[in-house]
């Protein structure tokens, strides 16, 4: 058991760059399956710093562990731990503060443009980025805004890009964990689900076209949420 805790809820969404910057930084992390029962039994009051990562499921699924990884994520909150949201991860964060989740009428899939918020330019977790940025995208769900947060940033297709609640909490609705090896693995496992008559979505071409420069782009925009979450836990 260690300090930092991960909750996953499928294979093929892992830590991804979130890993690699806790490798690189000489963290030790523990990575729990909670649509596998892996957290029934995990000490709640043990880790200071918790991310949760993406999953194809919704939130609003009649599976019991959702609502148990919620309960879990209320518990967190109720102690104040820094906690960062990816996707899925994001949705849970924001049902778990109240707010409702909801299915949108297309998928956003793609490197998104994503754009700060005037009222949230000066928020310590926006602080590394540009205006205007890019992150990575594949859902069909969105959450809408907790009584309280702040709303970080948007998109042409999902205005409801990301916020921060309290001093400790971001939800993400993008991928920022992502690698070249997740991108390609997605768009060649899940290729069924790409409809590029959908302009929400971007042509897989494009996706695709010189992928080392986007996600080395990428990577700097996670690191930056991920600086922060890690200074929040340990200084």
């Amino acid at each position: 058991m260690t300090d930092i805790l991960i909750l996953t809820h499928a294979d093929f969404c892992p830590p991804g760059h979130l890993a690699t910057v806790l490798d690189r930084e000489q963290r030790d992390f523990t990575v729990l399956r909670t649509d596998l029962g892996e957290l029934d039994g995990y000490d709640l009051d043990r880790p200071k710093a918790v991310a949760i990562m993406g999953g194809p499921m919704s939130v609003n699924d009649p599976l019991p562990w959702i609502g148990a990884e919620i309960a879990a994520l209320q518990h967190f909150i109720a102690r104040d731990v820094p906690m960062i949201g990816h996707c899925l991860g994001g949705q849970l964060l924001a049902r778990a503060l109240g707010a409702s989740v909801h299915r949108m009428p297309y998928t956003e899939i793609g490197w998104q443009p994503l754009e700060k918020r005037t009222l949230a330019s000066e928020s310590p977790w926006l602080e590394h980025l540009p205006r205007e940025f890019s992150i990575y995208q594949w859902h069909s769900d969105t959450f809408d805004l907790p009584e309280g947060a702040q709303w970080l940033m948007d998109s042409p297709w999902c205005p409801n890009q990301g916020f921060s609640w309290g001093n400790k909490v971001l939800a993400l609705q993008g991928h920022p964990e992502m690698t070249e090896d997740l991108v390609r693995g997605w768009l060649t496992d899940w290729a069924h689900l790409l409809d590029e008559t959908q302009a929400s979505q971007q042509p897989r071409t494009r996706m695709l076209d010189d992928l080392p420069t986007k996600v080395a782009t990428l990577n700097q925009v996670a690191e930056g949420f991920y600086r922060r979450w890690l200074n929040l836990a340990f200084g």
